[in-house]
């Protein structure tokens, strides 16, 4: 019986240090979320939606990408990836998908987004990182990379370079 007890009490010791490494992973790298705005107005030429999370890496390439299409004839809207439940990819010329990888797979509401919009990714352009730099959802043509701030021109340079057609810049 003594050993029986060993036995559970180590089980629950290793489960109780895996519980409390998952919470501090996920308050330690978990993405805040992202301030809603809008830039210019509806009636604008073209309109861009940008679905994106809180991070310093991610407000920098938000920020950038903002300011190069301020302007243009371009309406932009900003919103969280969380949002992205209720969009509707009609209402875009373009829209630009920026999230990390979170626990070995995209956000939730990312994936259900491009499961529901395929019909609509030559609109699309996406910028998911990860730890690694390469993870990207299969059958999305991703521009991938790790939040390096050093690298932002570089990722901000690529994600307009494939929004000004789409734009019609």
């Amino acid at each position: 019986m003594k050993k029986f007890r060993k036995i559970i009490f180590v089980l629950l010791s290793i489960a109780a240090v895996f519980l409390v490494f998952m919470f501090w992973y996920q308050n330690e790298y978990a993405m805040d979320q992202a301030q809603e705005y809008e830039v210019n107005t509806p009636g604008e030429n073209s309109r861009l939606l940008v679905a994106t999370q809180g991070s310093e890496f991610k407000n920098t390439i938000t920020t950038a990408i903002v300011d190069y299409y301020k302007t243009e004839a371009v309406y932009i809207k900003v919103i969280d990836v969380s949002a992205l439940v209720g969009v509707n990819p009609t209402n875009y010329d373009a829209l630009l998908v920026i999230h990390t990888w979170e626990n070995w797979k995209p956000p939730s509401s990312v994936k259900s987004f491009m499961d529901r919009t395929t019909d609509y990714r030559d609109k699309m352009v996406v910028l998911t990182t990860s730890g690694e730099g390469s993870y990207r959802m299969e059958g999305i043509d991703a521009i991938t990379g790790e939040s390096i701030l050093e690298e932002t021109p570089n990722h901000v340079g690529e994600i307009i370079k494939k929004l000004n057609p789409l734009l019609k810049l």
